[in-house]
């Protein structure tokens, strides 16, 4: 698997868009004396949803940063609908926007006050879509945001964001707190942003169940690197999980596998079929080899342990 280059298609069958990436990463590198993010190249097309997961740590609080231009890359460049997120800054962040857990309203008091400030700076704001998401997030304009739960300030950071219908929408934990209606509507609104193919979702989650229904790529986060991304149809295709006996410990050093578990000459791993096969571990000397399919999240768990 190559660990910094990914060109994300929307689909077999999904036409090319005639609109720019949404987010086009070109040799991104952030570096911390303990930390460093990259080399990464991404480039997003427009028109769809793609997840980024990967444990804590793994860089992606760093990656969003770097998107909306809070501390200058090390090298590299990142545009974001065409533009260049740091020279063209006020018009990124006028057709971006962003939902995560630290985001407070609470000095605007009540959630109306709030709609409000926020309103009056998007000529296309949809009441429709906003007063449809207050009534099945259960939010009330006379509601105090300070006593609202973590969950309903979550609903409201959700409704100001996708109320205005962005370009862009790059969502952190977006469905931490919410019941499972309040996120099966969000999913669903999600959805139909993305039918735009001027607009997209960039979601970072733990909620890989979640990705498994509703992403159209995945990519996987760790220590800095993008390791794999495709459909999470492709990637639980791609990927296997491989049990065998084998007396030549070099093994494990080969392209495309990834050891879980080594007890003398047992090996329990998850191969890349588009790097290794089975035919190249029995040319190692393995033996005994049973393989089984992969969820996402048993992919995720193996791949950064």
């Amino acid at each position: 698997m190559n660990p910094t280059t990914l060109n994300i298609q929307h689909g077999q069958e999904c036409p090319r868009s005639s609109h720019p990436p949404a987010l086009d990463i070109t040799a991104l590198e952030k570096r911390f004396p303990r930390f460093t993010l990259g080399p990464i190249n991404l480039s997003v097309p427009s028109g769809l949803i793609y997840g980024l997961i990967g444990p804590n740590g793994a860089g992606k609080t760093t990656l969003l940063d770097q998107i909306f231009g809070m501390g200058l890359p090390d090298a590299g460049r990142i545009q974001v609908n065409g533009l260049d997120h740091l020279r063209h800054e006020v018009e990124v962040k006028r057709r971006t926007a962003y939902v995560g857990p630290d985001l407070s309203y609470a000095a605007w008091g009540k959630v109306g006050r709030a709609i409000r400030f926020v309103r009056s700076f998007h000529p296309d704001w949809d009441d429709a879509l906003a007063s449809r998401l207050m009534q099945t997030f259960g939010i009330m304009p006379t509601d105090r945001i300070a006593t609202l739960s973590f969950g309903g300030r979550m609903k409201l950071a959700l409704l100001l964001a996708m109320a205005w219908r962005p370009h862009f929408l790059v969502l952190d934990e977006p469905t931490t707190g919410l019941d499972a209606h309040a996120k099966k509507a969000v999913f669903a609104e999600l959805l139909a942003i993305v039918k735009d193919e001027a607009r997209t979702v960039l979601l970072s989650t733990h909620q890989i169940s979640d990705l498994e229904r509703f992403a159209d790529h995945v990519g996987i986060l760790h220590q800095g690197r993008l390791l794999t991304e495709g459909t999470p149809a492709d990637l639980m295709q791609r990927h296997v999980q491989v049990e065998f006996l084998c007396e030549d410990p070099a093994i494990r050093h080969l392209p495309g596998l990834f050891v879980q578990e080594n007890a003398a000459a047992r090996y329990r791993a998850v191969m890349d079929t588009q790097t290794t096969s089975i035919r190249a571990l029995t040319d190692k000397g393995a033996g005994e080899i049973r393989s089984q399919p992969l969820s996402l999240e048993e992919l995720f768990i193996a791949l950064t342990p």
